[in-house]
């Protein structure tokens, strides 16, 4: 069974959304039959990486609220991150283009990494404040999570995999994205936001008994 979903890695309730997605799976009998896809968006593709403007400035000049209010919003969401074990320190956040982190993404999916490639991306940018849009932050990264190095530092300065990820971000369109974490089942059940875990777990289920049915015709 095909789970896909369509993520931005500067997207605080992606990250959340797959914690709590990952709680339901993991309540799941049968998760080893369940082939997941990760998929790219961009919330705002035009975004420069800005090393010297923090995520407070950034969220108060792209919302159009004060600096008072940006820090409110994400300490909100801090708040909800800390409930599924996650630690946000939007202090420390670089103001980054995800559009070479969905690069990465796309590259660790040829090793079965896609996963994992998700999981540090989030940590590093909520967690650890690293730079996402830098190749060799981005290839740290890959060696940690056992990738190809030297062919991803070539991925990276050759351009590869962005047809990719605007490949995702057209069908997403097509699809009826209008925000993330979007989580499709089968290509027929759709949850949008950081839903609850039996939320997920009731589409789990029931997409997986109907694709059992479809198999046995």
């Amino acid at each position: 069974m095909k789970i896909e979903i369509w993520s931005d890695v500067m997207c605080p309730f992606c990250y959340i959304g797959k914690r709590k997605f990952e709680s339901a799976l993991s309540q799941f009998s049968h998760k080893d039959e369940v082939q997941l896809i990760w998929k790219s968006f961009q919330l705002a593709p035009e975004i420069e990486t800005r090393i010297d403007k923090n995520i407070h400035q950034f969220l108060s000049e792209h919302k159009g609220m004060s600096i008072e209010e940006a820090k409110g919003m994400n300490d909100h969401v801090t708040q909800l991150a800390r409930q599924v074990g996650l630690a946000y320190n939007f202090e420390r956040s670089v103001v980054a283009n995800s559009f070479n982190a969905h690069r990465f993404t796309h590259f660790s999916k040829q090793y079965n990494r896609q996963n994992e490639a998700e999981e540090i991306l989030f940590r590093s940018y909520f967690t650890d404040g690293k730079n996402i849009d830098d190749y060799q932050t981005l290839i740290e990264m890959g060696k940690e999570i056992g990738l190809d190095t030297e062919a991803l530092q070539t991925a990276l300065e050759n351009g590869s995999y962005a047809d990719n990820v605007r490949a995702d971000i057209d069908e997403a369109r097509q699809v009826g994205v209008r925000g993330v974490p979007f989580f499709v089942f089968n290509r027929k059940y759709a949850i949008s936001g950081a839903q609850e875990s039996n939320a997920f777990l009731r589409a789990i289920q029931k997409s997986f008994d109907e694709w059992q049915q479809q198999l046995i015709r």
